[in-house]
């Protein structure tokens, strides 16, 4: 399976991105939060990218974290949802603002996503309500926290992760920096001072 493309960013819009990668252009499917995401067009760029695959049909699906493709894949591991609905229902609200409402059982906020119907949406309570309430405290707060932390206290955080430490490790160890007022510096200086934190 594809894991990642990376590549010249030839082309974007809401729906989809055009990728350079050694010559072959691909085109990926992608979600508004990873349009906005986008850097400008003749650019360098990397998408994580799940490939669908039917007889008739192989499409990429692209995400630029981690967070919105494992939700995507519990999604269309739902009966009835595709991955374009998939996609849809992710444009729709963030991975937070999503995983609220279902830890909520609230099937009136979800319905007001696009792509999302009663019946959807009380399956996807069902399905994934029980998976969300038994994570940890902290890992839900951080996964809330995720879309409002500045770009280069979430470059450590990713660095972090690669270092083998859990998202919410690395964002408690950053948040400690901002509050002591310690969050300056290069990323390398970041990291060092945040694994004094942790």
């Amino acid at each position: 399976m594809i894991d990642s493309i990376s590549g010249l960013l030839i082309q974007k819009n809401p729906t989809y991105a055009v990728v350079d990668v050694g010559g072959i252009r691909l085109k990926v499917n992608i979600t508004i939060s990873t349009y906005e995401r986008l850097p400008s067009t003749g650019s360098n760029t990397e998408l994580l990218v799940y490939l669908h695959v039917r007889e008739d049909i192989l499409a990429l699906y692209g995400f630029d974290h981690d967070d919105q493709r494992s939700m995507f894949l519990l999604l269309i591991g739902i009966s009835g949802i595709g991955p374009r609905s998939a996609m849809g229902i992710l444009s729709g609200a963030s991975i937070a603002e999503f995983k609220k409402r279902i830890i909520a059982g609230d099937v009136k906020s979800l319905t007001v996503i696009p792509g999302i119907g009663p019946k959807t949406a009380k399956r996807i309570i069902v399905e994934l309500k029980e998976k969300f309430v038994t994570e940890k405290d902290d890992d839900i707060s951080m996964l809330f926290d995720a879309e409002k932390v500045p770009d280069e206290m979430d470059d450590a955080i990713q660095a972090l992760q690669s270092l083998g430490y859990r998202r919410a490790q690395a964002h408690k160890a950053m948040k400690k920096l901002e509050k002591s007022g310690d969050l300056t510096g290069n990323l390398e200086e970041l990291l060092k001072k945040a694994l004094k934190k942790m």
